[in-house]
């Protein structure tokens, strides 16, 4: 008796590990960014101010490039059609940026006195991670599919390269303020900054140090983060 007791009380055990295992991830990221524009509503409802409300924006634009890769991952266009595969990785790298670009939202930081700084902080913070996160997965995804795409790459000559475009995208949003839509609404305005910096690095050595800077330290966090998966599992 005991021992079919212990069955039938089994069964939904095993369901509950068989979904936790299976979606877990997006599970998390769901209840991490709900947490990040909770905290956003939370300021509104107190402060009756729109502030930080760009937050919520700008997380749905580093969502883009997981959903993205997610979608390349399961259509595995790698081997059904490697022309349309390498079409949607252009349109996937011209937005990845944007989930590395919400750490750059800390300079608002002490900016707003309504709320307490450790608020403030608190959120901006949770929103960063989640971009963090997304764009840290989503560089996983194109990595393995690249692995299968051009088998023999080393880790290196994918992923610096793609953390440093992350941070160049990073600065060119944060400073001269553009955005991944004006490499088609205004790609002229675009690329003549772009050759100005090219040009003229030391009059942009500023711009230049906070590339190289932040190309390196999202490299760093990248392998830091594989590296831990690998030795948990």
């Amino acid at each position: 008796m005991k021992v079919v007791q212990m069955k039938l009380l089994s069964k939904p055990y095993r369901w509950l590990l068989f979904k936790t295992t299976s979606n877990e991830m997006d599970r998390m990221l769901t209840l991490s960014m709900g947490f990040s524009i909770a905290l956003v509503m939370a300021r509104i409802a107190y402060t009756g101010k729109l502030t930080f409300l760009s937050l919520i924006w700008n997380l749905f634009l580093a969502w883009l490039p997981y959903m993205v890769s997610t979608w390349l991952q399961k259509r595995q266009l790698v081997y059904t059609n490697p022309l349309k595969f390498v079409l949607v990785a252009v349109v996937w790298l011209l937005f990845i940026p944007n989930s590395f670009y919400i750490m750059t939202d800390l300079f608002h930081l002490g900016e707003y006195n309504n709320v307490p700084n450790w608020f403030d902080l608190a959120m901006i913070i949770s929103f960063a991670w989640d971009g963090l996160l997304l764009g840290v997965l989503s560089v996983r995804q194109m990595e393995k599919m690249m692995q299968q795409f051009l088998p023999g790459i080393r880790e290196l000559f994918f992923i610096y390269p793609i953390m440093w475009l992350n941070a160049l995208g990073m600065y060119i949003g944060r400073y001269p303020r553009f955005n991944s839509w004006d490499i088609v609404t205004n790609p002229i305005g675009l690329a003549t900054y772009l050759l100005k910096m090219i040009c003229h690095p030391i009059q942009y050595k500023y711009a230049w140090g906070m590339i190289a800077c932040f190309s390196v330290f999202m490299t760093l966090v990248y392998l830091t983060i594989k590296r831990i998966s690998k030795a948990i599992h």
